[in-house]
């Protein structure tokens, strides 16, 4: 190491000699020697050691000094950019941090004001929990209230920070008011649907119910609920058929059915129907030496039939209340039609249906000599008009169609006062009387 830096010495006071001798006629020049190591300074040296002339050593050490002095200088500037890099950093990462810091406890303020987070399904609950949320915000209110009551008598309490509290929980009860209200209809809505599904489920069931105890009543001896006859032999006041089912408002109707008879004078009455404040709202008779008759709210028409042979004869009448238009037919031949029986009358619904007997009360006091005497099947009655080519199919036995209002099924009929039911295929016994 020293030997080095005595030959750096060398080969800088070689430089300087160099420079003093080219600027000697400027003015006066300093010359360097090299001095060996334990040399004695007081004793002058010889101008015989300084060094004349350099090597090409010697100057390739003087470039490799300098390139190694820029090369500490750049090292030296890279070093203290870094450190400025790294206190910059670390000022950064420190505010970082405590931005971290400030946010993690603002946001754990706004976490605990947060009455708002997820619901429970159950309306129920949701409800409760939020009345629960509702009476802690009061008695906070109710606690800052009382703190600032306490502040105000110690000393002024600022109004803006008052107001702005109470500002905050009016926002946050209307938020849980509204939330509360559309809970609610969310539950309504919940019932309503669960309460018309139950409906729903309960019509249905009960019509398979009645459908079911029909088919067991008509379980009968009858080969079909509708192949029976019900018959009324005598002319009393006592004899009678009844149908369970009663009538709807309607706007016109069709009723048909098999009558045998051979009673005089007149058959008596097939069927009536009564209703409160009008026994005769529907009326089929033959009374006396009179024409058979139909009533329609106690007005009268008079059909052009005759049924009293002794034989099965198959009779339907039509009627609707559009101008009072009426039909009647006879073993599927239409033999009279007219009009202005009762326009524009409904025929008024939840009266009884009486076979056999005309009624001067609903539902009752016969007058024997109105009685109906013979044998009634296939009692049908329709909402509607039918069709003459519907009626001579019933007429022919080529089809059969149940009233849609009123059909002739077993379980549909009672009989009273020693009227009976039997077993009758109508087309086998109508071929046997021809």
């Amino acid at each position: 190491m020293r030997a080095l830096f005595v030959a750096l010495l060398l080969l800088y006071a070689s430089g300087s000699g160099k420079v003093a001798g080219a600027s000697a006629a400027k003015g006066n020049r300093f010359v360097c020697t090299a001095v060996p190591a334990g040399t004695d300074l007081s004793c002058p040296v010889e101008a015989t050691n300084r060094v004349q002339s350099t090597s090409p050593q010697e100057e390739e050490l003087r470039n490799t000094i300098i390139q190694l002095r820029e090369t500490i200088l750049q090292q030296k500037e890279t070093i203290v950019s870094q450190q400025g890099t790294i206190k910059e950093l670390n000022s950064k990462l420190a505010r970082c941090e405590a931005d971290a810091k400030s946010r993690g406890s603002a946001r754990r303020k706004d976490y605990s004001k947060n009455t708002m987070g997820d619901l429970p399904r159950d309306p129920t609950e949701t409800v409760e929990q939020l009345g629960k949320t509702m009476q802690s915000l009061k008695d906070r209110l109710e606690n800052l209230e009382q703190q600032l009551r306490t502040n105000t008598s110690g000393g002024m309490f600022p109004n803006e920070l008052r107001d702005l509290l109470k500002r905050r929980l009016t926002d946050l009860e209307s938020q849980l008011l509204t939330r509360v209200a559309e809970l609610e209809e969310e539950k309504s809505q919940l019932y309503n649907e669960t309460t018309a599904h139950r409906q729903r489920t309960e019509n249905t069931l009960s019509s398979l119910l009645e459908r079911i105890t029909e088919l067991e009543k008509s379980n009968s001896a009858f080969k079909s609920p509708e192949d029976f006859k019900v018959s009324l032999p005598l002319r009393t006041n006592y004899l009678y058929g009844r149908i369970k089912k009663s009538l709807p408002e309607m706007y016109a109707f069709t009723v048909c059915m098999w009558l045998k008879s051979s009673a005089s004078p007149g058959i008596g009455t097939p069927f009536s129907y009564g209703v409160p404040g009008q026994a005769n709202e529907i009326v089929l008779i033959e009374w006396g030496n009179s024409p058979m008759e139909l009533l329609v709210n106690d007005k009268v028409a008079q059909l052009p039939l005759s049924v009293s042979d002794g034989r099965w004869h198959h009779i339907c009448i039509t009627w609707t209340t559009r101008d009072g238009f009426w039909e009647a037919y006879q073993d599927g031949e239409r033999l009279g039609t007219g009009e202005n029986l009762a326009p524009w009358h409904p025929i008024k619904p939840g009266g009884v249906i009486i076979l056999g007997q005309e009624q001067d009360i609903v539902g009752g006091r016969f007058d024997a000599t109105q009685a109906f005497v013979g044998e009634l099947s296939h009692f049908n009655m329709w909402d509607r008009v039918l069709r003459p080519i519907d009626i001579s199919a019933m007429a022919n036995c080529s089809a059969y169609m149940p009233g849609n209002v009123v059909p002739w099924v077993d379980a549909n009929v009672e009989v009273f006062g020693g009227a009976t039911k039997a077993a009758l295929e109508i087309c086998e016994d109508r071929l046997f009387d021809s």
